[in-house]
């Protein structure tokens, strides 16, 4: 059994069912996010597993003993809100000795943990500093150091980031891993944020409408979307949508009166599929010498790479390359659209089935 084990879990709001027969096993030492858009139930499933929501069925186990109904200062889990809700009054050094003071461990060895946490987080020599006197990211890390002081089975995240600047949100993302890492804590992150889940996950849990849709190491959830919506949510992603066709040895999906090459997939002839091709796996070739033709609409500059809005006959694709210093397609411009067929996924259209 994993360490961190999650049996049908659900919860009913009323009538609305806000999460729904989630199953989830946890590894000790695996860094798992939970990524959905608002309302997928992510934040819900979290609160459950920390004990401020009471299930409305199943079982949560920690390390073999049932805490579904424990309550939350029983569980000794570590927990990081999104507001990082230190204590204004307090210094940092105080804010991270609270859960110490709380459990009544002896000063000298609760001053000890409190130098160790705040070493860890590289904030050793701000202990004296209040909340209002510090940044961001250095709230941030307060806030990990008071979760983690206690020296939690589980430390849970709830959307820890969201409230720092992009470059500043970029940085700590590596921070907190490196934290994580040193540690070894088993942690359970919430976010909404697919760069963010990507770039320090071991495993990243897709939720959808209350149900897990994926479960999987990053890359393969990037490389390998078990549907449309992980496809389009999970980075970007060009979606076509037509018919899958078997030809032999060989298929094709056909597409407004065209035939496109496709991977051989487990599908009935005539069956509704989406070709899903990522912006990054296409390139542009001269009109003719691709798969496909078509005409730049739009193009943006952003730096390390060009983006392109480019109109078809399958569709309106989008298409990103390295900037390398050359002069790109001038909108307007006819081109042609190649890739590999093993960048192509095939993904069966359940909306239209």
């Amino acid at each position: 059994m994993a360490f961190l084990n999650l049996e049908q879990v659900s919860k009913d709001f009323g009538p609305v069912t806000a999460v729904c027969n989630v199953s989830l096993g946890i590894e000790k030492g695996e860094f798992v996010s939970l990524l959905g858009p608002s309302g997928c139930g992510k934040t819900t499933t979290l609160q459950m597993i920390a004990g401020l929501v009471e299930p409305s069925g199943g079982r949560i186990s920690l390390d073999g003993r049932d805490i579904t109904y424990e309550k939350p200062n029983r569980r000794g889990l570590g927990v990081v809100f999104q507001s990082y809700a230190l204590f204004p009054h307090m210094t940092v050094a105080e804010n991270v000795a609270f859960g110490l003071e709380m459990r009544r461990v002896p000063r000298s060895e609760r001053n000890e943990r409190v130098r160790e946490a705040l070493s860890l987080v590289q904030l050793a020599s701000f202990a004296d500093r209040y909340p209002r006197q510090l940044s961001g990211g250095q709230r941030q890390r307060v806030a990990i150091a008071r979760a983690l002081v206690i020296s939690p089975p589980v430390l849970l995240l709830d959307e820890p980031l969201s409230n720092l600047d992009a470059k500043l949100r970029e940085e700590m993302q590596f921070e907190l891993r490196r934290i994580q890492r040193k540690v070894g804590t088993t942690t359970i992150m919430v976010t909404h944020d697919q760069a963010e889940a990507l770039s320090i996950s071991d495993r990243v849990v897709v939720m959808e409408a209350g149900r897990m849709t994926q479960v999987d190491a990053p890359y393969r959830l990037y490389e390998q979307p078990s549907n449309a919506f992980i496809s389009s949510f999970v980075g970007k992603t060009n979606l076509l949508a037509g018919k899958w066709r078997r030809n032999g040895a060989s298929a094709y999906v056909e597409i407004k009166g065209i035939s496109l090459e496709a991977p051989i997939a487990d599908l009935s002839d005539a069956a509704p599929v989406m070709l899903s091709i990522r912006p990054e796996k296409i390139l542009l070739r001269e009109p003719g010498a691709g798969r496909l033709d078509g005409r730049v609409t739009n193009r943006f500059f952003l730096g390390s790479q060009w983006l392109f809005t480019i109109e078809t006959v399958a569709g309106t694709m989008t298409v990103a390359i390295p900037n390398q210093g050359g002069d790109p397609p001038l909108e307007g411009s006819a081109v042609g659209l190649d890739w590999t067929l093993t960048n192509l996924r095939v993904i069966p259209d359940t909306a239209n089935l």
